[in-house]
């Protein structure tokens, strides 16, 4: 069954709102914090919203995907743009496993002696 991702980001929505009453000053913080990293300087929104894309992917985050694919729709983004950022998360999400497979290799040979 396909993720609807309208229905995923309506359910986060409101249980951020309750999480807004519950929480209101580390809720605030959060907000200002987003607020401000993803404003309009050296890199523009659209550049910025393509790097949290990429991140809630790599992070298998299904709510990030949702928010940050709906910014980037209203933020005139193309569907080519977004399978060549989604290009670059299939090559860093199997290359980081690269790296750390190294790492374990020379920890495993470090441990044995070799």
């Amino acid at each position: 069954m396909a993720k609807d991702d309208k229905d995923i980001t309506r359910d986060i929505s409101a249980y951020t709102g309750e999480l807004r009453k519950l929480a209101p000053d580390a809720m605030q913080g959060f907000y200002a914090l987003a607020k401000a990293a993803s404003a309009d300087r050296r890199l523009d929104k659209k550049t910025k919203e393509f790097i949290a894309l990429a991140i809630g992917v790599t992070q298998r985050c299904d709510g990030c995907i949702g928010f940050h694919s709906k910014a980037l729709k209203d933020l005139g983004a193309t569907r080519e743009e977004v399978a060549e950022v989604m290009a670059m998360c299939i090559h860093m999400r199997g290359g980081p496993a690269l790296m750390y497979a190294a790492d374990a290799l020379r920890a495993y040979d470090q441990f044995a002696g070799s």
